[in-house]
């Protein structure tokens, strides 16, 4: 069960990223599409793919767990490939400044 919510993103995505054809959106929809396969092959694996289990809330719970790691991963991902940020973040470090004060 706990795959059902990365899917629901990775079907989301594939059809947000049809229309817009962004890279970034492209590497959501892979983080995603990556997660539910990962669920699905671990669901069969167990023999329990379209199973409903006694702590479907778990599962859920689980699920939006996955989800947020998801989030979290391509927000750090889509930070560090901007050229901008980049550079600006290695000159702040290089004249020791760590804050976001410039």
């Amino acid at each position: 069960m706990c795959y059902t919510i990365p899917l629901a993103g990775a079907i989301t995505t594939s059809l947000l990223w049809k229309k817009k054809k962004s890279p970034r959106l492209w590497w959501l929809c892979l983080l995603f599409s990556g997660a539910s396969l990962f669920g699905v092959v671990d669901h069969l694996w167990h023999g329990e793919l379209l199973l409903i289990s006694e702590n479907w809330v778990k599962d859920l719970g689980l699920g939006a767990v996955i989800t947020l790691a998801i989030f979290v991963s391509w927000g750090a991902l889509a930070r560090l490939s901007h050229p901008a940020s980049r550079s600006e973040g290695w000159e702040r470090l290089e004249r020791g400044k760590v804050s976001d004060e410039k």
